[in-house]
């Protein structure tokens, strides 16, 4: 009997290869297969006519057959791209080879080289000058069989590679295998010689060459790169990779931050670190993640804000601190808001709110002319395909007193007393009015809030000033000197979003109380955001803290100004994303592995427990026979008619006494090996 084949047309009763009965979806499944295989078949069996056809004419002209694969040559299916160079890297290992070297000696940097032989001319060579350079094959592209050339990235620089069979000093045969063995994607190590092309591009030309870390995954295509924003931010590795002006978004944040370091110590300023984890969360108004710390066996809170510890320290006598670093608030994620973000504070003794307006002209002008080399910038809010705008950031900056902006933008009087019920009422009505929602619950420091985020924020373009905060709004600044009811405290605002915030520090204790106190009527209120009252923060300011005033900035949104970019996500590193099916399903895993665990743990302890109990009831029996028969000796001391009978006591006592020590000794064992495994999980879990 024939093989199985599959029929042109399909008929009712049709069987498989096995006997079993082939419905007429999986025939025409099959159909498509075999006729993409056959397709498939067709191309290759041309390719390879074609290149039997090169060859032939290569060879009649004396040529040596082309043998260097390039790009054009690589696996398209992902699947067996991996698998072949899985293949390739267990082959290198079982012929004594190690894909993975340790150590490879790099004498100057891919953007020192550059800069170092970027002036050669078009055609010029240095084969007397020997350098070693690394980085990541991003290009690669055969010229017959004698020489190929790479594309060479390392710190977001870029030079060609061109491999010449006549420098490499091996049989050529040994170098294609080379050259084939290296693909896109892999880092290499070479040993060579400076020089351009004729072309005139900067190039190495190697002598030797070496794969440091092969690529087993076929990476996006250098003409298409990775535009998948779901997978750029889960896999930024991929996108740092294959999107080079990704790198330089990071670098400029790095310049932002190391300018802000060096205009602080410059100042006499000391950097320092308070803590992430705190008893009471303070210094904002946010809402707080909570975590848990099983050695305390209390719940703390991830820190919104470093302030009130900075502030201690400035009443300990540090009079210029300040802490660059990571804050938490478990509130939304949109364009500009990640639950874990950075930013800069310090505080200043003896300043108040007008030195830090010109600290922040000063500063925040600085880095952008340092970075851009112009006050002014274009900025596109909307994303690189939407509208352009122009921002300046030309000091002295716009300055907007807030409740008199407001009153001029809704032409009204807002009343005096803003921490009455009537002036609350006052801004619900205005907020009804102007067809503003605002989020419950409807305190008047949430009312107000909204309104000037409506009003006023949203026409600042250029770097403005919203100065004068009212003091519900504002329960750790210092009460304004002009202005009854008013703080001294600003934010700056930019393309109508708060980069800086700032105040001159509230440093009377009792009143501090007061505020607190305010505050905790708020939250009782269901405003999750208000604070919490801090007492340690308190008695540290009635050891007195002086007149200070304390700045804030925050990094992520001021990076995304000076780098183009209308989402925070493109400005961190790893930002916080929603889990994608594979997390859901592998938490899911986990967990239910996690249940298992438990169960047997469970069941296991509940075995040791139950044999520990009879045990233990075992020696104490054993020691209650014990000490009858030792009373039981002792009566028949004395009596020598009684020795045969006092002998056999004894024994027996000596056969208990044995099985005693035994028993002891066994449930010492199960108590140690108890203790060892609460041990070893008490180590996992702090770990």
């Amino acid at each position: 009997m024939g093989a199985w084949a599959l029929p042109e047309k399909y008929e009712e009763g049709l069987v498989d290869e096995k006997g079993e009965p082939l419905s007429k979806s999986e025939f025409k499944r099959r159909q498509k297969l075999a006729l993409k295989e056959k397709e498939q078949g067709e191309k290759k069996a041309k390719q390879a006519v074609d290149a039997a056809a090169r060859a032939a004419a290569k060879a009649a002209k004396g040529e040596a057959p082309a043998a260097l694969e390039d790009d054009s040559n690589e696996e398209t299916d992902p699947t067996k791209y991996y698998e072949n160079r899985v293949r390739a890297v267990t082959a290198a290992k079982a012929r004594g080879e190690n894909p993975y070297p340790h150590k490879f000696h790099v004498s100057v940097q891919l953007p020192a080289y550059v800069a170092q032989y970027s002036a050669l001319e078009a055609g010029q060579q240095l084969p007397e000058e020997e350098v070693s350079l690394a980085g990541r094959i991003v290009r690669k592209a055969g010229s017959g069989a004698k020489l190929i050339f790479f594309d060479l990235r390392s710190e977001g620089a870029k030079i060609q590679v061109m491999c010449d069979a006549r420098n490499f000093g091996v049989e050529l045969e040994a170098f294609q295998r080379l050259m084939n063995g290296v693909k896109r994607g892999d880092i290499v190590g070479i040993v060579g010689f400076p020089g351009k092309s004729k072309r005139g591009e900067l190039s190495i030309f190697p002598k030797s060459m070496q794969v440091l870390a092969p690529c087993l995954h076929m990476p996006p295509g250098a003409h298409f790169g990775l535009k998948d924003q779901e997978t750029r931010y889960r896999q930024r590795y991929l996108d740092l990779l294959v999107n080079p002006e990704v790198q330089d978004v990071f670098r400029v944040r790095s310049r932002i931050i190391g300018g802000v370091r060096r205009y602080l110590d410059e100042r006499g300023f000391l950097e320092v670190e308070t803590p992430m984890m705190n008893m009471i969360p303070g210094g904002a108004t946010a809402r707080p993640f909570v975590t848990y710390h099983n050695d305390l066996d209390m719940q703390l809170y991830m820190r919104i804000a470093p302030e009130l510890y900075l502030k201690q320290l400035v009443v300990g006598g540090l009079d210029r601190v300040y802490e660059i670093g990571k804050q938490f608030r478990n509130e939304g994620i949109d364009l500009t808001h990640n639950p874990e973000f950075t930013t800069c504070e310090f505080y200043q003794a003896y300043a108040d709110y007008e030195d830090l307006i010109a600290m922040t002209e000063e500063l925040v002008s600085g880095l952008v002319k340092a970075i851009k080399g112009s006050y002014k910038i274009q900025y596109h809010p909307d994303g690189p395909e939407g509208r352009t705008i122009d921002i300046d950031f030309t000091p002295p900056f716009r300055r907007i007193s807030m409740c008199s902006g407001l009153e001029e933008a809704l032409d009204v009087k807002l009343p005096a007393d803003l921490d009455s019920e009537e002036a609350r009422v006052f801004l619900v009505d205005l907020c009804k009015k102007h067809n503003v929602d605002c989020s419950p619950p409807h305190t008047t420091a949430r009312l107000l809030d909204t309104l000037v985020g409506e009003f006023i924020e949203s026409q600042c373009t250029n770097p403005t000033f919203i100065c004068d905060h009212p003091q519900i709004m504002s329960p750790l600044a210092k009460w304004h000197r002009s202005l009854p009811g008013m703080t001294e405290r600003f934010e700056l605002f930019v393309n109508c979003k708060e980069v800086c915030n700032a105040y001159t520090e509230l440093n009377d204790p009792i009143r501090q109380r007061e505020l607190f106190s305010q505050q905790s009527a708020a939250k009782a209120q269901g405003d999750d955001e208000a604070m919490f009252v801090d007492e340690n923060f308190c008695t540290a300011l009635e050891y007195g803290l002086p007149p200070t005033g304390g700045w804030g900035l925050g990094i992520d949104r001021f990076t995304m100004m000076l780098t183009d970019k209308n989402n925070i996500k493109e400005v961190l590193l790893f930002p916080a994303m929603k889990p994608d099916a594979a997390d859901k399903a592998a938490a899911a895993a986990e967990s239910v592995a996690g249940l298992r665990i438990g169960l047997n743990q469970q069941a296991k302890e509940e075995s040791e427990t139950k044999a520990m109990e009879e045990l233990n009831a075992k020696v104490k029996s054993l020691k209650g026979a014990l000490m009858h028969l030792e009373t039981k000796i002792r009566s028949l001391d004395g009596n020598p008619l009684q020795c045969p009978f006092r002998a056999r006591e004894q024994e027996l006592f000596d056969m208990l006494e044995e099985d005693l020590k035994a028993a002891m000794k066994e449930l010492k064992t199960m108590q140690d090996n108890q203790t060892c495994i609460v041990g070893r999980l008490v180590s996992e879990l702090r770990h």
